[in-house]
């Protein structure tokens, strides 16, 4: 048997320990619309220490109004909000709902549904719904353009496109073939480095991500893959290191353990929590999970501030601004 001193001394995971919790959902949800403006005007214009700039033409000289929570350009007299020009822009709801929804999202370790977020901030579901895909855009701007080096796992993992088997066991037919597949199955193609950055792609299959691998993945890198045909490729470019899963999960240092660590949260996060990440919107949950496995070992306080000024440095949506919403009034 262990002993108690043995126990004692065991290292306590990072999520159970009291740096991770810097972040009180309670004491953001009691903040009044104008400490939460207060709270935007300090995260958008920090390098200012929240004095406003002009969105339009970057002047730093404006007037505020005391009936009305804007501001006027003194230069081209735009007059512009704390959320103008940023993914928020357009809003309907008070700026504290946006900042308890950000809360949220952050504290979930493996996502937050659109479902449950309705029901958290008391709005319809489309509410919600566009509102954590707004999010899920201003964190993963960050991913644009962004390139691993160093020792690289790479890997696929596929999602949706599931065909249901017949009734009838003579019905049935070997669903792994083409024909007999539906055509909506995608790759999610990761390429992490070790303690590093993580760089999620969707493709129809794991050969077709070669080109943006060959892209992304620095020249020096030292690339880590299985045992797959089409990762033969890569041994012309880089120092390539297989592993073959029917024999072990690690051979000699070779092995795709990271790559399947961020597999295992969004397959938990598809599992538990949105039960369908899969179509259109299968990138923006995979960047989402890279997100959280980038910062798994930052504080929810921090990554509370993280979104917030991602968020507030992204500009307007064009594949969300208007969803679900046109025709109605909205706010500044």
């Amino acid at each position: 048997m262990r002993s108690t001193e043995n126990v004692g001394l065991m290292s306590q995971h990072f999520l159970l320990s009291s740096a991770a919790r810097s972040l009180s959902l309670a004491k953001v949800a009691r903040m009044s619309e104008d400490e939460a403006r207060d709270a935007f005007r300090l995260i958008r214009w920090s390098a200012t220490d929240g004095n406003p700039v002009c969105p339009h033409c970057q002047c730093a000289a404006v007037y505020t109004y005391k009936a009305r929570p804007l501001f006027k350009c003194k230069a081209c007299s735009h007059q512009f909000s704390v959320t103008s020009g940023t993914i928020f822009a357009s809003r309907k709801l008070p700026v504290s709902t946006y900042l308890l929804a950000i809360a949220i999202f952050v504290n979930g370790a493996k996502g937050h549904s659109a479902l449950q977020l309705s029901r958290d901030l008391d709005v319809q579901y489309k509410t919600a719904f566009v509102l954590s895909h707004k999010i899920r855009e201003a964190l993963a701007d960050e991913m644009q353009d962004e390139t691993v080096s160093g020792t690289v796992e790479v890997d696929g993992a596929y999602f949706g496109g599931y065909v249901k088997p017949s009734n009838y066991k003579e019905n049935r037919h070997d669903r792994r073939l083409a024909i007999n597949q539906n055509g909506k199955r995608r790759v999610v193609v990761i390429m992490r480095e070790r303690e590093g950055r993580t760089l999620p792609f969707v493709f129809h299959s794991e050969a077709a991500s070669l080109t943006t691998i060959e892209a992304r993945v620095d020249a020096a890198a030292t690339i880590h893959a299985d045992e797959a045909a089409h990762w033969d490729r890569l041994h012309a470019r880089y120092l390539t290191k297989r592993i073959n899963h029917e024999w072990a999960y690690s051979d000699e240092g070779a092995c795709t353990n990271q790559a399947e660590s961020f597999f295992s949260r969004l397959r938990r996060a598809e599992i538990g929590t949105h039960h369908h990440i899969a179509g259109p919107y299968l990138m923006a949950y995979s960047r989402e999970m890279a997100w959280r496995e980038n910062n798994r070992r930052v504080s929810n306080g921090a990554q509370y501030l993280m979104a917030a000024s991602a968020a507030l440095a992204h500009p307007v949506s064009r594949q969300w601004k208007g969803y679900w919403k046109k025709g109605l009034v909205k706010q500044p």
